[in-house]
């Protein structure tokens, strides 16, 4: 009887072993590895131009990519002539608060080329570095609001692009602190509202127990690498000679000055 029982059993554990081993071969079939879905990449049949990745249905936008102001995405706009053109405004309205974020990320991310000032005479250049555009140059003082915007976007000569370190709002709030960092250089007492004090920058540099030399105009160090044309016998690094015999930086297109009347 118990010998019934044990048989009984064992037969139990072998057929149930027998269906797990049959769903299991069952699973291992070569139609699990040919399953009906689309591979990034990769063609397809089902398809009649054979192709996995989908075109892009007309007249959709993603979600968030909208970018209806073009002006405020690209900073420029197209002209009449059909080319694009730099605006001398700004999207949106210029706060203190949009001043203020404008000068936190120049301090981060412009200074150590254009420096805090923006004369192009940043930590980098005192190290060998090629100069940085002089933001109070004539030509820059020029050069209209979007232009900035345009420049961090994409590039501009050695200078690489910001895109992904400074999101869209954040260019042009940069772009609103330049041009006020270029009106307080340029700045004369007239400019100044009525009833303010006008405090001489030496005397503003004592109080603060700053150098003496910190209220002078900077002078470019002897380190500097200047953006003349490269001299293969030198090398190649950063393009330029070092150490040049002639240190005084050449402004594109910029006026002579006049002859002296005899």
């Amino acid at each position: 009887m118990e010998a019934n029982r044990l048989n009984g059993i064992f037969r139990q554990v072998a057929a149930g072993s027998g269906l797990a081993m049959l769903l299991f071969v069952a699973g291992c079939r070569q139609d699990m590895q040919n399953q009906p879905k689309l591979i990034p990449q990769r063609g397809t049949e089902f398809f009649a131009d054979h192709r996995g990745a989908r075109p892009q249905v007309l007249n959709t936008v993603a979600r968030g990519q909208l970018h209806e102001d073009s002006y405020f995405y690209t900073g420029v706009v197209q002209g009449a002539n059909g080319y694009r053109e730099e605006q001398n405004l700004m999207p949106f309205p210029v706060t203190l608060d949009v001043l203020k974020r404008g000068q936190e990320r120049f301090n981060i991310y412009c200074t150590p080329c254009h420096s805090r000032v923006g004369n192009g005479m940043g930590a980098i250049v005192e190290r060998g570095y090629k100069p940085a555009a002089n933001l109070h140059d004539q030509v820059r003082l020029a050069q209209p609001l979007s232009h900035y915007y345009y420049v961090m976007t994409h590039g501009y000569g050695a200078m690489p692009d910001y895109s992904a370190q400074l999101t869209p709002v954040d260019r042009w709030a940069v772009a609103a602190y330049i041009r006020a960092l270029q009106l307080s250089q340029a700045a004369s007492e007239k400019d100044v509202p009525a009833g303010v004090q006008v405090k001489n920058l030496k005397d503003v540099a004592a109080e603060e127990h700053l150098p003496a030399g910190f209220a002078e105009p900077w002078a470019l160090p002897s380190s500097a690498v200047q953006a003349y044309p490269n001299d293969v016998k030198q090398g190649y690094p950063a393009m330029a000679p070092a150490y040049p015999a002639d240190p005084a930086i050449k402004i594109p297109a910029s006026k002579p000055a006049p002859a002296a009347v005899k």
